[in-house]
């Protein structure tokens, strides 16, 4: 079974569900939220915005599907680049309730693969806060590779912070070390 599908208007009552449920859980990764994105009203705004940069080429916005089919979070392949640059930036987040058992490990693994195989994109990036750790061993299970440090990169949890940047492209070989995609 997939552990990423197509986002839909339909997943808006379950995602609010889950926002607002893992509300403290995810404050410290994320931008400041207004109240209206903890709705079923704000997320579906939400995912017809993402709807929307999809049908245009600029966005692959997933769900993290559990086993049991349950949406458990969000993966999204954003700012994608065609031209000579051929890439994406990769965000994902999950319900504190479905961590630990290698569900965004396999939702990142699955849309990387829709990255490379579908889309045809060369790089992607991804962004970690330096002390999210958990997410930082999430991308290095899929062949990601710290390349530097971006201070006061992203503005996460109302203030400025340093970023860890990983990237994977989809030739193992172009990493720069040898690591290879998993």
């Amino acid at each position: 079974m997939p552990a990423c599908r197509l986002i839909t208007p339909d997943d808006a009552p379950v995602l609010a569900g889950l926002v607002r449920a893992n509300r403290d859980f995810l404050a410290p990764w994320e931008p400041l939220h207004r109240d209206e994105y903890f709705t079923e009203a704000g997320q579906l705004v939400s995912i017809q915005a993402a709807l929307s940069e999809h049908a245009q080429g600029r966005s692959l916005p997933c769900v993290m599907i559990d086993a049991d089919g349950s949406v458990v979070g969000r993966v999204n392949l954003n700012n994608i680049v065609r031209g000579a640059f051929q890439s994406a930036s990769l965000g994902y987040w999950l319900a504190s309730a479905a961590g630990g058992r290698g569900l965004a490990t396999a939702a990142v693994r699955d849309i990387t693969r829709l990255a490379f195989a579908e889309l045809g994109l060369h790089r992607l990036q991804a962004d970690t806060l330096v002390h999210n750790v958990p997410s930082q061993r999430v991308l290095a299970r899929n062949g990601f590779v710290r390349i530097g440090l971006a201070p006061r990169y992203l503005k996460i949890a109302g203030r400025w912070q340093d970023c860890v940047l990983h990237q994977l492209v989809s030739d193992p070989a172009e990493q720069g070390n040898g690591a290879e995609r998993r």
